[in-house]
């Protein structure tokens, strides 16, 4: 059986949330880099280990524009460097498991659970007049929303800072898996696209 990194069992993981564990592949796999294999399938991403797509959404620039009143201009220093931003992950998967004494799959698992909104917005155009009205979130754009806004977080906790993109990833992960609404950016984001989408109904 192969372990990720050498180290983290994908065997008996729990995934709580029944929508999202149709979506999150868990496939025994040693280094998790695919080289694109899937990119150009229907829904292939949903054959890719979710630890690789956490470091695929680390390799993005800077958003260049205002995130939660920050600018953030990384200059585009992760585009590409898929083994930079795999290193990064295990650094941080180990500060995990150091912190949590628990499989850091898991608790990326449970982060993920915790921060994927299930309500979101989108734009209408009837009769030449736009207007926002709310949707039920499917399982995969779901994920995708979880893994952007903690590799976000990450990035924006480490810009400018003396905390590493390890540290910073390790942290978020961990107070995402916690439900920690005080400190975790993807829940703030989760509540606040769920909040836009009860006042569009």
């Amino acid at each position: 059986m192969d372990k990720l990194f050498g180290k983290y069992s994908l065997e008996k993981l729990e995934i709580k949330d029944l929508s999202l564990a149709q979506t999150i592949s868990l496939k025994p796999i040693a280094v998790p880099h695919t080289f694109g294999r899937n990119a150009r399938k229907n829904l292939g991403k949903m054959e890719v280990n979710i630890v690789e797509r956490l470091a695929n959404k680390l390799m993005r620039g800077g958003t260049g524009e205002k995130t939660s009143g920050k600018v953030i201009r990384t200059k585009g220093r992760m585009q590409g460097k898929k083994l930079k931003s795999l290193r990064i992950v295990d650094e941080a998967f180990g500060i995990v498991e150091k912190e949590t004494k628990e499989n850091p799959i898991q608790v990326l698992i449970r982060a993920l659970e915790n921060s994927a909104p299930r309500e979101d917005v989108t734009r209408v155009s009837h009769g030449g007049v736009s207007y926002q009205i709310a949707v039920d979130v499917s399982a995969t754009r779901r994920l995708d929303m979880a893994l952007r806004n903690i590799s976000l977080s990450a990035l924006m906790g480490a810009f400018n800072k003396p905390k590493s993109l390890a540290q910073s990833l390790a942290s978020e992960i961990i107070s995402t898996a916690k439900g920690d609404v005080q400190t975790s950016y993807s829940i703030k984001k989760r509540d606040e696209t769920e909040r836009m989408a009860r006042s569009a109904r």
